[in-house]
């Protein structure tokens, strides 16, 4: 089943679409951008819609990307990298979105969060045991890799649980 084609808005009806949307969850300027533009009848209401959700204090890039880097960090364990990434799925300028992690991140221990992340993804197995197998050490790697963490602290946490996590490194596919 088809949903209907959505019907274009003039401007009061895309400022109360945006402000529906925002009332759901947070969006970068540019995401909301995207979805109004979608939205609306003249392509020139956009900016001023989004004037108007500025001034409302309704949206605001930098508190958007330091309240989404605090949650991830709080509540997801991630690191930098992913959030990094994340933010830029979001479109969240590259440099507010780097200078906005490195403030959340400042005075982070990169291998406590892994080990801590460790502990919550693999809850209720015995690390040592579990990672002594080839596979699993691999999948492990894998996981903090694209949970944002760096490669280096990733192996250092590893080579707690198994000998063999050294070898990761010559696994790692070169960046280019």
């Amino acid at each position: 089943m088809r949903r209907p084609a959505s019907k274009r808005l003039d401007a009061g009806g895309l400022l109360e679409y945006a402000l529906r949307l925002l009332g759901g969850r947070g969006f970068s300027s540019a995401e909301l951008r995207l979805r109004l533009e979608r939205r609306a009848a003249e392509p020139a209401d956009v900016d001023p819609v989004l004037a108007r959700c500025k001034e409302y204090g309704y949206l605001d890039d930098g508190r958007f990307a330091e309240s989404y880097a605090a949650a991830r960090l709080e509540n997801q364990g991630h690191g930098r990298g992913r959030v990094l990434r994340d933010l830029g799925q979001r479109r969240v300028a590259p440099a507010l979105a780097a200078r906005t992690v490195n403030a959340v991140y400042a005075g982070v221990d990169e291998v406590e969060l892994i080990g801590k992340y460790l502990e919550r993804k693999f809850r209720g197995k015995d690390l040592a045991v579990w990672l002594s197998e080839d596979k699993h050490l691999a999948s492990a790697y894998r996981r903090l890799r694209s949970a944002g963490f760096t490669s280096g602290n990733a192996i250092r946490v590893l080579k707690r649980f198994s000998e063999r996590a050294g070898e990761l490194e010559d696994s790692e596919p070169e960046q280019g």
